[in-house]
């Protein structure tokens, strides 16, 4: 690596916020509206990370085949809408490392699968003044891992591919990073554990915030 990482974009979900037991309670609130059995927070961390549609499919017995899956989802985002700051919390060192981070400079954004106007509001009440761009899943643009996400990040933020870094927690954060070609740091903290992000091409993995900043300070 030659160029200067000036901008790192974060993944939302098990990277920057620890959102499972909403995310948790909104599914199980979802699927008892439909007499459908519900699940473990472990469980729905494992259907996690493809965005709701997918989630659902996971979490429906017969997935999309399930004659109301439309309104589960939909009775899903209501719920979420209303419920999404209950638990959530940024997981420990996150606010001084985007502190840090912005002190230095670097330039940030979050993009993530959860659905767009989630990702917006949590990133306005929780990273406020550090994040300000944000975008998540929407009809407009390929979701992860798709690259185009990624790509209007960079181009929101001014920032040529090669000085980015892309910062997740799972196979489909890799993914991303490989087909925007830019670098990926797999935290270990969120809804993967290490030998699965191995196991999925992971090649740079913190365990802390910390970490995350000992590896740009390799590529300044």
């Amino acid at each position: 690596m030659t160029s200067k990482i000036d901008t790192v974009i974060f993944d939302l979900d098990g990277t920057l916020l620890n959102t499972l037991t909403d995310l948790t309670n909104s599914v199980n609130y979802a699927l008892e509206q439909y007499q459908l059995p519900t699940h473990s927070e472990d469980a729905v961390r494992r259907m996690v990370g493809n965005g709701i549609y997918v989630l659902f499919e996971k979490a429906i017995p017969n997935g999309r085949n399930f004659p109301e899956y439309d309104n589960c989802v939909k009775t899903f985002q209501k719920h979420y809408e209303l419920h999404k700051k209950d638990f959530t919390q940024p997981f420990p060192g996150i606010m001084d490392l985007l502190k840090q981070l912005s002190t230095q400079s670097y330039k940030l954004a979050i993009v993530s699968n959860k659905f767009d106007q989630a990702v917006k509001e949590l990133c306005k009440d929780f990273f406020t003044p550090y994040i300000s761009i944000a975008i998540g899943e929407s009809k407009e643009i390929a979701r992860k891992p798709a690259p185009d996400t990624v790509f209007e990040a960079m181009k929101e933020l001014g920032s040529a591919p090669e000085t980015c870094i892309y910062v997740g927690d799972s196979d489909v954060d890799i993914a991303t990073a490989n087909n925007s070609g830019i670098p990926c740091i797999s935290v270990t903290w969120g809804f993967r554990d290490l030998d699965f992000l191995i196991q999925h091409g992971g090649t740079h993995f913190a365990n802390n915030t910390d970490d995350i900043i000992d590896i740009l300070s390799k590529w300044s």
